[in-house]
């Protein structure tokens, strides 16, 4: 499979799309939010790519940089959830889902490195044909509940 253009940061695209539109966003309040947006994203693209890792060699710094990542989305989703912003932009404009599949680029970006050149990880059905398997369904909620307490 041949190496893909596509930008996997689809959330940063979103907002470069609507920064340049040619007719919407134009007023002064959008531009305004828009920037502000910009701001916060840019901090949180710049911390996900210092980071390094999982990848397919288990580290003991695994956990504590999930966890670093997992921190990252949810203090730049609470800033994109303020009211102000959710109704300038509303679920159409893909802001949030956009952000979702962004992160799972970051969160994967180093172990797919590791499957080879040609491995491609992207916004293609990203939600609809990602799961895991555990062996017992039991063990897949202990790492989920670590993160979530």
């Amino acid at each position: 499979m041949p190496k893909s253009d596509r930008n996997p940061l689809v959330h940063g695209s979103n907002l470069e799309q609507k920064e340049n539109h040619r007719t919407k966003y134009r007023d002064v309040e959008s531009k305004k939010y828009l920037s502000e947006i910009r701001t916060e994203y840019d901090k949180w693209r710049s911390a996900n790519l210092e980071l390094v890792g999982p990848t397919s060699t288990p580290t003991g710094q695994d956990d504590a940089t999930i966890a670093t990542r997992v921190e990252l989305l949810s203090k730049y989703k609470d800033f994109l959830d303020q009211q102000h912003y959710a109704e300038k932009f509303d679920s159409r404009s893909n802001l949030h889902s956009s952000l979702l599949e962004e992160f799972l680029y970051y969160l994967f970006k180093d172990l797919v490195k590791d499957f080879g050149e040609n491995a491609l990880i992207g916004k293609s059905h990203t939600f609809k044909d990602i799961f895991f398997v555990p062996p017992k369904y039991s063990e897949m909620l202990n790492p989920v509940l670590a993160y979530c307490s």
